[in-house]
């Protein structure tokens, strides 16, 4: 193309000799400037020919997407059994370690444990002290306006725990019938009636010996029997005082028989009511009708705070444990895992755990925002929680979920 333009421009310069003199000095200036710019555009597509293209920039997403496996990732935990669990040797266990360790495994991450409280797990995470965050967190929206979640791998809910022999109907009346606060009631009846017993023999053993031998275990036996009759106002007849102090006694007894037994029959009728009311708790709605056990500061108190039930609130849920077992609460509300666990490390005085669960939550992993090993870690979480291997893991730490 340039040897063109050239030659172009040597041929117009043999024409312009036989133009008109007036017009000469026009062309010479038109052909120069066609000439110049001939030679510019052949010197600019050399160059350009000759430079190699530039490289071009990975792009924000490729650069976002990859992750360093030979970074030593830090990962903070805090003990809440069973999901992150201490060992006595310092080793740590429980559900959410055991499946963060084989994410690590499947995907080559290096990584250390960082333990610290709970409360301060996620500021280190925002703080870039942490790179990932591991045990039983809740899944929230002020939680996931600040940092990342990873897919749940546990979904549960509160539970209900009540006593193993928790009985409804006859059996559960008999057993407050005889509980020992109702024996002692029935023992201090019996003394009663033994008393006033003694105070009509003596007052009759003289003048009325047939009724009231003077024989101390008869006389006592026949004064112990009238007294009872007297007060149940049955009154067989069969023995009656003669004497005038046994008269009056008499008086005196069968008025006071009246307040005895209306006490006697309000104690049976209220062991009887509670037991209908708290002693056959069968779900969630029956909770409205007891005294509840939880733990203070969790899911748990909240719920039964909204729901206006009355509840007790203990430091630990061995204590509300303990609270139910003992009698002074009808039943306990915490998380689900956590109360299947405590309850198998207990020897003695298990609960029942009633099936179902109410005001569910999810429990996932915590990453800084938009960090890279999200949809890694992703990938992985779903990998394990839908393989076979994953509820034989669940089970050995909190058994077989209740009603399975």
């Amino acid at each position: 193309m340039q040897t063109t333009t050239i030659t172009t421009c040597i041929a117009g310069r043999g024409s312009m000799r036989q133009r008109p003199p007036a017009g000469q000095r026009m062309w010479r200036a038109w052909r120069a400037a066609c000439c110049a710019a001939a030679m510019l555009l052949a010197a600019g597509t050399s160059v350009a020919a000759a430079t190699p293209p530039p490289a071009t920039a990975p792009s924000a997403a490729a650069t976002a997407g990859a992750t360093d496996t030979d970074k030593v990732l830090r990962v903070g935990v805090s003990e809440v059994p069973p999901f992150v669990i201490r060992q006595p040797d310092g080793q740590w266990r429980g559900i959410a370690v055991d499946l963060w360790s084989r994410i690590a495994k499947q995907l080559g991450y290096r990584f250390e444990w960082v333990p610290m409280p709970f409360r301060e797990l996620l500021p280190a995470l925002r703080n870039n002290q942490l790179d990932l965050v591991v045990g039983a967190l809740t899944m929230t929206a002020e939680r996931e306006a600040v940092i990342d979640f990873t897919h749940p791998y546990y979904q549960t809910g509160l539970a209900i725990a009540v006593p193993a022999d928790a009985r409804g109907g006859v059996w559960s009346a008999i057993g407050q019938l005889l509980s020992p606060k109702f024996l002692m009631l029935m023992a201090g009846l019996a003394a009663m009636l033994l008393v006033v017993g003694a105070l009509v023999w003596l007052a009759e053993r003289r003048r009325n010996a047939e009724q009231f031998p003077p024989d101390a275990r008869t006389g006592l036996g026949n004064g112990f029997w009238w007294a009872a009759v007297t007060m149940t106002t049955v009154g067989y007849g069969d023995r009656a005082p003669v004497t005038l102090a046994g008269r009056l006694l008499a008086i005196v007894w069968m008025f006071t028989a009246l307040v005895v037994t209306s006490t006697f029959i309000a104690a049976v009728t209220s062991a009887i009511t509670v037991n209908s009311l708290s002693g056959d708790i069968q779900g969630q709605a029956d909770l409205h009708r007891a005294n509840v056990a939880t733990v203070s500061g969790t899911a748990g108190e909240t719920y039964l705070r909204d729901a206006q039930i009355r509840r007790t609130v203990f430091d630990s849920v061995g204590k509300a444990l303990d609270a139910v077992r003992g009698g002074t609460a009808d039943a306990v509300v915490y998380d689900l895992p956590i109360l299947q666990y405590r309850n198998m490390q207990r020897r003695d005085g298990k609960l029942h755990i009633l099936p179902g669960t109410f005001d569910n939550q999810s429990y996932a992993f915590a990453l800084r925002s938009g960090s890279a090993y999200r949809e890694p870690v992703n990938e992985a979480i779903l990998g394990v929680v839908n393989g076979n291997e994953w509820p034989a893991l669940r089970e050995a730490y909190v058994g077989r979920a209740p009603g399975s």
